[in-house]
């Protein structure tokens, strides 16, 4: 009786199978089978629990807190030596003056943003897609991913690279940089982004990596990146050996060689089946429903992530028509708000595996509940990041400049926007919980009016001809809706069931 049960079970209608994945439960005591509407792939059978290797068996069977850390620690990990890397590069290009500062500030906005499409955004597409296969069993299906992300980073890195090109200069020029700091900027720019490939490749073949639930990989990686990157880029800005340094230049030519080395890496350990996937050594037969299972979350994901950063882009702008030391100022405090983004997708990545993985088993309770404690968990990081950074502002802008002017906005900035990171926190682990449920809808809303209150306020103050750091105002605003407006869809459990 219990086996037919269970057969009728995995070969019921899409619209009964919640039904039947709660009577295989009761049937078998395991997880049943996840068949709703998320294209072919996801209506495939649930593999058994012997099927499983031990880090699959551990996102869907261990305890969830637990779970979240074990995976947390390791992610944390390498995005404090992201922010190691970042603060260090900034740190030097300081050391050149407040020109060099300026120059390299309105680039970083946007080689975030290619990094935050490429790791958070489409990356994320991977990362869950790769998880929630595993979940279903279909070990050969998630190999072929290794290759999926090749494919999808050459075309990618060479739009990157043209559209830059192409309309980077331009861009650095309204963003308010001008002179000296302009020609910086674009020297900064034409190096970084002609090796735009490396940047979606290495973080594409990460992604794969991650959703599988093996995040030490990444650690070795990438850690192992930065102690070569960190004398690297010294040497490459300030000269080294007797050979002439590059100045600000020099960073980029660093990160480079970073994202180079670590590409490789990463390909060495996937087709060396070092790891429970195993891609094939010939380019398989690659089909669209995978592709655009990929680009669906990615694509709104991207939206999601392009916004953030075009928020700070018009901050930008609008703080730039003050002058280069109310710009370096603004560079200096806003950096830790960049630097945001890979704190809170240390905690947000592994939710997002952890709820994949479940959804593909059917155990929809424990993706809900892993939500919510995700969620909770990044909430309470980020803000007490902000809170002490609004404590203690200059302890954090002096580390870039000590002209007074400098100091001034940048502690504005973090005394008015500090307080309010908790929200960042919590709109981002919701943003990594809708691409594993695929709803990104509220995710998508909440950054666009982030965006536009951003363009609004900063308006109203250049008309009302207010204190440049009443942009600050509408920056804090934006960070509570963000987290706020990203919140129904868990509350009604929208996507899990």
């Amino acid at each position: 009786m219990q086996a037919s049960r269970v057969m009728s079970c995995q070969t019921d209608e899409l619209s009964r199978s919640e039904k039947c994945s709660r009577e295989s439960r009761d049937a078998r005591g395991a997880p049943g089978v996840e068949s709703r509407r998320h294209g072919d792939a996801d209506r495939q059978p649930r593999g058994r629990a012997a099927d499983f290797d031990s880090r699959t068996r551990m996102l869907l069977e261990k305890p969830i807190a637990p779970t979240i850390l074990r995976l947390a620690l390791p992610n944390a990990t390498v995005m404090a030596v992201y922010v190691l890397m970042a603060l260090l590069e900034v740190y030097f290009v300081s050391r050149l003056g407040v020109d060099a500062l300026a120059g390299v500030a309105p680039v970083f906005p946007l080689v975030s943003l290619v990094a935050s499409i490429a790791q958070g955004a489409i990356g994320g597409g991977i990362v869950t897609t790769v998880a929630r296969a595993l979940g279903t069993g279909r070990t050969s299906d998630a190999s072929e991913y290794a290759w999926y992300a090749v494919a999808l980073s050459i075309p990618l890195g060479v739009v990157t690279t043209a559209a830059m090109f192409a309309l980077g200069p331009s861009l650095y020029g309204y963003m308010g940089t001008t002179g000296n700091a302009l020609a910086i900027a674009v020297s900064y720019s034409s190096i970084i982004f002609a090796g735009a490939t490396l940047i979606w490749m290495f973080n594409f073949l990460m992604a794969v990596v991650r959703g599988t639930g093996n995040l030490r990989v990444p650690v070795i990686v990438v850690c192992g990146g930065a102690l070569i990157f960190v004398p690297l880029s010294g040497a490459l800005i300030f000269g080294a050996f007797g050979c002439p340094g590059l100045g600000p230049s020099g960073g980029a030519v660093a990160m480079l060689a970073y994202y180079a080395l670590g590409t490789l890496a990463y390909a060495a350990y996937l087709w060396g089946r070092f790891g429970v996937l195993k891609p094939s050594f010939h380019v398989p037969k690659l089909s669209l429903a995978p592709t655009l299972a990929i680009l669906r979350i990615g694509g709104m994901s991207a939206i999601v992530s392009a916004s953030t950063n075009l928020t700070l882009a018009i901050v930008t702008v609008y703080v730039g028509m003050s002058g280069i030391e109310a710009l370096a100022g603004y560079a200096a405090g806003s950096r830790l708000e960049f630097l945001l983004v890979p704190l809170c997708y240390g905690i947000g990545g592994p939710v997002g595996i952890v709820i994949s993985a479940n959804l593909g088993a059917g155990q929809i309770e424990r993706a809900v509940r892993t939500a919510w404690v995700g969620a909770f968990m990044a909430f309470i990081l980020a803000e007490l990041v902000g809170l002490a950074v609004a404590v203690f502002p200059h302890q954090w802008i002096g580390i870039f400049s000590q002209d007074p002017s400098v100091l001034k906005v940048g502690a504005e900035y973090l005394q008015r926007v500090g307080p309010f990171f908790g929200f960042f926190g919590l709109g981002y682990v919701l943003y990594c919980a809708g691409q594993a449920t695929r709803r990104m809808e509220a995710s998508v809303l909440a950054a666009l009016l982030r965006a536009a209150i951003a363009v609004l306020g900063g308006f109203v103050v250049v008309w009302l001809k207010a204190d440049v750091t009443w942009n600050f105002v509408a920056v804090a605003l934006g960070m509570v809706v963000f987290g706020l407006f990203a919140l129904p869809p868990l509350i009604n459990r929208a996507g899990y069931e």
